[in-house]
């Protein structure tokens, strides 16, 4: 099949190039369309108990993620300049295009009875602008006499003050959100000018614009880092710029083609999708590696181009097409995860890195097939001393300290073993941005302030029309919320309760000493006023925490982001505690928010990519098993395979370093690329076999030393190509980076030592009559295209052939 292969691209050369030159045209214009992500795309599947629960909230209460806060801490607040300064921030907030309202201290407002009406009128307590010192602590006395604002508007004992801003829903799902935050930012900054207070932004859509305009950032640099590494690596090893450039366009063009396929598929950047194309140029440039080496080594044969380029395809095309398959596969199992996020990865990575190796096999052979052969200098990397004694010498430890390897491995195993015992799993929601930006900083000073931001929602029905304003569940409310103020980790809530509490207050004149939930005595009158607004209708002040029917309230939650473990035992705490104050047949609760879907997916995301990790395990054994049609073989490759992920899992467990849905996608996408060594070591194997008179031991030594060069320089270049993440700034991505690189690492001395030793050791046991006569068969040199037959250059291949 290769010889045909190879027979149709070296025939059809300018057919090809044009085809590919269109193609990669529309790919580049479909790539303009591509855009960002500002938001979080979930994680849990559509039919999950936790998703279904949160969507049923939104649809009654609403979308909880379209609100910015915003932070000062102040001892002089109330001081007049202070005071007028926070007004004329929230004004020009007001002013913005996308701000639908802006709620904080200046804009807080009172209840006052009216008994004629019998309602409750609402007045607000600070004019926009207060003129005189004596109003100010005047009107400071009324505003802190009200228990309602304390610990939601302001700390008292920190000095802190809050602006909550809302944003327009249908703005945050545009790209002009970017400009409503930096315009946010920027009467932030004019604020900060006048009167030298830090301020502190979060809140959902602010988190969510920052991270997706840092990855934005690091989409640009990633690309261009690869390049000039993998450039700089490429010329160190071949001493060639023809090399360099034309590899270079090889992966230039595949990165044009990832970014288009994803554009057409309508995914948008993600801080996963956003790593594909300098991880499209970190696995491309093997492959050109690998072609080129192969070139070169042929051409010193016989010093006959094409015939050279013929073989590349022919010995060369089935290894890569194999190796690529494997690492797409890596990536591909990320698809029967169920999360939006991590499905979208997976097609996208596992379909441009099939692209990439299209782009190797057809262009590689073509462009060299126009360019003049190699000069002996070209061809020097191939008597590279440095490499030549590193291999020779693998090969002596293989050969001579079998044993050494083996108890080596055994000591190293049991140290892997404690270490995967020290492992633990949590996640944050910004887990991966580095605790000295701005961002996670902001997110720790609501935390200290305010007790956190991440929304906690409590949705009870009451199955029964009215049945909220009933005496017994404004009690049972009013107890669940006490049980749960005992928690540190989360805020004082606003609900119904609360908004009672402060009628009732309201009703007798504002004395702070009647906020608390009414008697039985006096509920029907206060319920009356608050179930009424001033203009007579039955919303009043309470439509924000009921639906219509007033059946079903909520209970909204503010709580810090204290991670999955954390989570696990909150969410179990407050389950507990709601059912034990809400018999369940007589109400139905839902516990909700961000913060619950945010643990429930972390937890099924982690879950699910271990079953990921064992499925690309079975995918590619399951190759292995097609390619060499031997299951001994199988067992034996996937040893020095699985090795290298037990020594990553042990290095996080020393290291401190947590499962999490970042640092699990390491092992699928690890044993993906580090399987493909094993593949072209093997495949060699096979070969010499046939041509050494099945001497098993003469195999091990021509293959170690064939397919050693290759997978060393490729090795390098996967080090050095992952290493580049770690300069990312999400800990996510670094920590990625890094593991890949060093399993990979790992790996490349695992199958250049242990698996060779392997086949020493068990010899005869797994090179039976099926391994030798596998499904895919052994390419044979003497059954090259004849030159005669080829249009290309025949006259001067005819003239050498003489």
């Amino acid at each position: 099949m290769w010889i045909k292969i190879a027979r149709f691209i070296l025939r059809n050369r300018i057919a090809i190039l044009a085809i590919l030159f269109l193609l990669t045209l529309f790919m580049g214009i479909q790539s303009r369309r591509i855009e960002m992500s500002y938001q979080y795309a979930p994680l849990l599947p559509e039919d999950d108990s936790t998703y279904i629960e949160y969507e049923s909230f939104v649809d009654v209460f609403g979308n909880e993620g379209n609100l910015v806060v915003i932070g000062i801490r102040n001892d002089n607040f109330f001081e007049l300049s202070d005071f007028n300064a926070w007004q004329d921030f929230s004004d020009q907030l007001v002013d913005i295009e996308g701000v639908n309202s802006v709620f904080s201290v200046g804009q807080s407002y009172n209840l006052r009875k009216n008994t004629a009406k019998k309602v409750f009128e609402i007045e607000q307590i600070f004019p926009g602008h207060v003129n005189y010192q004596t109003e100010l602590d005047s009107l400071k006395s009324v505003f802190q006499s009200l228990p309602f604002y304390e610990d939601i508007l302001y700390n008292k004992k920190t000095d802190a003050y809050l602006m909550a801003v809302t944003l327009d829903n249908d703005i945050l799902h545009s790209p002009a959100r970017v400009k409503l935050i930096n315009d946010i930012r920027k009467a932030g900054n004019a604020y900060f000018q006048n009167t030298k207070k830090d301020i502190h932004y979060s809140g959902l859509p602010y988190i969510r614009v920052t991270t997706a305009e840092m990855i934005k950032g690091e989409l640009n640099m990633f690309i261009f880092l690869a390049l000039g590494i993998t450039a700089i690596i490429i010329f160190l090893f071949f001493r060639s710029f023809k090399v360099v450039m034309y590899s270079m366009l090889v992966v230039i063009v595949a990165v044009i083609w990832a970014l288009g396929i994803q554009a057409l598929f309508g995914y948008k950047i993600t801080i996963l999708t956003g790593m594909i194309p300098p991880l499209i140029i970190v696995i491309g440039i093997p492959n050109c590696v690998f072609l080129l080496n192969k070139y070169h080594q042929e051409y010193r044969k016989h010093s006959n181009k094409i015939k050279a380029l013929q073989r590349v395809i022919c010995k060369i095309g089935n290894a890569t097409f194999l190796t690529n398959l494997t690492t797409a596969s890596g990536f591909a199992t990320f698809i029967f995860t169920s999360s939006e996020i991590l499905v979208e990865f997976g097609v996208i990575a596992a379909i441009n890195i099939i692209v990439v190796f299209v782009m190797s096999i057809l262009l590689i052979p073509i462009i060299f097939s126009f360019l003049d052969g190699p000069k002996e200098r070209h061809i020097k990397h191939l008597d590279n001393q440095v490499i030549s004694k590193i291999v020779n010498y693998l090969v002596k430890i293989s050969l001579n300290h079998r044993t050494v390897i083996y108890w080596i491995t055994g000591i190293m195993l049991f140290l892997g073993a404690v270490g995967i015992s020290r492992i633990k799993t949590t996640g944050y929601m910004l887990d991966d941005i580095p605790h000295d930006d701005p961002l996670y900083l902001d997110l720790k000073f609501f935390e200290e302030n305010f007790n956190g931001l991440m929304p906690l929602e409590i949705m009870i029905d009451t199955k029964k029309p009215n049945g909220v304003l009933q005496a017994s569940s404004l009690k049972r409310m009013d107890k669940l919320q006490t049980e749960l103020s005992k928690l540190d980790e989360i805020s004082k809530p606003l609900s119904l309760t609360e908004v009672v509490k402060f009628a009732r207050q309201a009703f007798y004149n504002g004395k702070e000493k009647y906020y608390g939930i009414p008697g039985n005595q006096e509920r029907n009158f206060i319920l009356s006023y608050v179930g009424k607004s001033e203009n007579g209708d039955q919303s009043g002040i309470i439509n924000t925490f009921v639906d219509s029917l007033k059946q079903r309230t909520r209970l909204s939650f503010r709580m810090k982001d204290v991670g999955t473990n954390r989570m696990g035992e909150l969410d179990e705490k407050i389950r507990s505690t709601i059912d034990s104050v809400f018999p369940s047949k007589r109400y139905n609760t839902s516990l909700t928010g961000a913060s619950v879907v945010f643990f429930k997916g972390t937890e099924y995301l982690v879950r699910n990519l271990f079953t990921s990790l064992l499925l690309a395990i079975i995918l590619i054994a399951s190759f292995m098993a097609w390619m060499f049609s031997s299951k001994r073989m199988v067992l034996v490759s996937l040893i020095p395979n699985l090795f290298p992920l037990i020594m990553t899992a042990a290095l996080m467990g020393f290291f401190s370093i947590p499962i999490k849905p970042s640092t699990i996608l390491v092992f699928s996408i690890a044993f993906g690329i580090s399987v493909d060594d094993t593949i072209h070591y093997l495949a060699k194997y096979r070969q010499e076999l046939s041509e050494t008179n099945w001497s098993i031991r003469a195999a091990v030594v021509l293959a170690l030393k064939e397919t050693g060069v290759s997978m060393i320089y490729t090795s390098i270049i996967l080090f050095f190509g992952f290493g580049i993440f770690g300069v990312s700034q999400f800990g996510g991505t670094v920590a990625l980076g890094i593991l890949v690189a060093i399993t990979l690492l790992i790996a490349l001395f695992s199958n250049l030592i242990l698996l060779p030793a392997l086949l020493l050791t068990l010899e005869k046991a797994i090179t039976n009559q099926s391994f030798k006569e596998p499904l895919l068969q052994i390419y044979n040199e003497d059954e090259d295209i004849e030159l005669e037959e080829l249009t290309i250059e025949k006259k001067s291949a005819t003239a050498k052939n003489q």
